[in-house]
């Protein structure tokens, strides 16, 4: 799997370049939800990170128009960030990148992929 991972990487870095984004940067918007604000600090755990780095990380989003730092409803002290409508299609190109498949596993016969999906879905504890 990772020998996988490793062959993709320039490939996935070279297309999220393309948005402007660093890896980092795309992987927070995995864990931002279009029309849902998102507490910094509930960001920051999800990516297990200092709360600092999250504060980089929405300064980067926010100048390129992605996210929009707002207080949250509840407590104005507690900075949350939503995603703008540029953003939503920025964390769609990004979902799109991440989930093309390899040349090689993409050339994989229906039953082998089904296969795979199986394999994948049982190691990672989901129900198939």
């Amino acid at each position: 799997m990772s020998d996988l991972w490793l062959a993709e990487r320039p490939r996935i870095n070279a297309e999220l370049s393309e948005l402007g984004l660093h890896p980092g940067l795309a992987l927070a918007l995995r864990f931002l939800e279009p029309g849902e604000a998102r507490p910094m600090s509930a960001l920051a755990g999800q990516l297990q990170c200092d709360a600092s780095t999250v504060t980089g990380i929405a300064d980067r989003l926010e100048a390129a128009g992605i996210v929009e730092r707002r207080p949250a409803e509840h407590d104005r002290r507690v900075k949350t960030l939503v995603l703008t409508p540029h953003g939503e299609q920025v964390r769609r190109r990004v979902g799109e990148i991440w989930s093309s498949p390899p040349p090689g596993v993409a050339a994989l016969p229906t039953e082998d992929l089904d296969a795979l999906k199986r394999i994948v879905d049982r190691a990672l504890g989901r129900a198939a």
